[in-house]
């Protein structure tokens, strides 16, 4: 073999080799290394039961919300209700039961402090039918607190009218784990009511609602409460989700401050509106803003402070 021969094959294997590394290089330098995609955890909070756990972090650790953003939120509209006047206006020593007024909606009314009206309440059924039902941060100051007093409840309030007169608070009750920890998921509080001079029970007059136990997250709801800044009582109907493992929501536009205490009905009437009550406005975030809406999960809790406030 000359040495030019010997060249000329030196010179080829070079190419061949320049070649060669530089496709590999070409095909590692076009693929991006990417990480695969984590699938999407969906909370499951599971259902209630009656072995909660001890405290309220253990309840909330890890809660997200799941309401849909999908569609816009329904808006509050106006409860239709008689307008004032003297047939209407009814003082606590007027005989309630001729007040002419149509039997709906009357078992929801404000809660007053003086003359001003600042949560939401409603009648629920019981034995003596004068029980009525709101949230715990509406009649107690939780964490250590204590009790507020001079509350006044007047069904079916509408501009400056109380069709059934005033009904003074005469006794309250909130679960031990509200006054000790102010737990939302125990935001929920019975009133006992007495009007002077009046031998009716309140449920007689205005109906009730019945309390409703494990219904689950998912619920065609109707909510009502009063605007603190209003006269009348809004309402709006959506469908509830979980927000948390002992919390419901629902997304309502309208309910401000002032709503808090105000029931969510299921299977209501057509005619006088009543139902089951299976949350009231209240709970997470005091139970929430004017969009969106909690309340705190209706189970054995409530059950067990419904048995206490009819057997005092």
């Amino acid at each position: 073999m000359t040495w030019a021969r010997l060249w000329a094959l030196l010179a080829v294997g070079a190419l061949l080799v320049v070649a060669a590394s530089g496709s590999v290089v070409g095909v590692d330098s076009a693929v991006s290394t990417v990480a695969s995609p984590s699938a999407a955890v969906i909370p499951d909070y599971g259902q209630p039961s009656a072995n909660r756990p001890d405290t309220q972090q253990e309840r909330h650790d890890g809660g997200t919300s799941v309401l849909s953003t999908s569609a816009p939120a329904p808006s509050a509209s106006a409860v239709p209700l008689p307008g004032p006047g003297p047939d209407n206006k009814v003082s606590p020593e007027t005989d309630t039961a001729q007040a002419p007024v149509p039997s709906s909606h009357f078992a929801v009314g404000a809660l007053f402090s003086g003359a001003e009206h600042y949560c939401s309440a409603s009648v629920v059924h019981s034995p003596a039918g004068d029980l009525v039902l709101t949230a715990a941060h509406c009649v107690h100051d939780g964490a250590g607190g204590g009790y507020y007093t001079d509350m006044v409840f007047e069904p079916g309030y509408h501009d400056g009218v109380a069709p059934f007169g005033k009904w003074a608070v005469t006794q309250s009750f909130v679960a031990p784990g509200w006054a000790a920890t102010s737990d939302p998921d125990l935001d929920f509080a019975f009133l006992t009511v007495h009007q002077d001079g009046n031998p009716d029970s309140l449920e007689s007059l205005t109906g009730a609602e019945e309390l409703g136990l494990d219904f689950g997250f998912t619920n065609d709801v109707t909510l009502t409460g009063y605007p603190d800044d209003g006269e009348v009582p809004v309402t709006c109907e959506n469908t509830t989700t979980q927000q948390d493992f002992y919390q419901l929501q629902m997304a309502c536009t309208g309910f401000p401050q002032g709503t808090s205490g105000g029931p969510w009905i299921v299977d209501a009437d057509p005619t006088t509106h009543l139902g089951k009550v299976i949350g009231v406005i209240g709970g997470y975030e005091s139970g929430g803003d004017n969009d969106v809406s909690y309340s705190s999960y209706f189970d054995t809790d409530i059950a067990a402070l419904y048995k206490t406030s009819t057997s005092a």
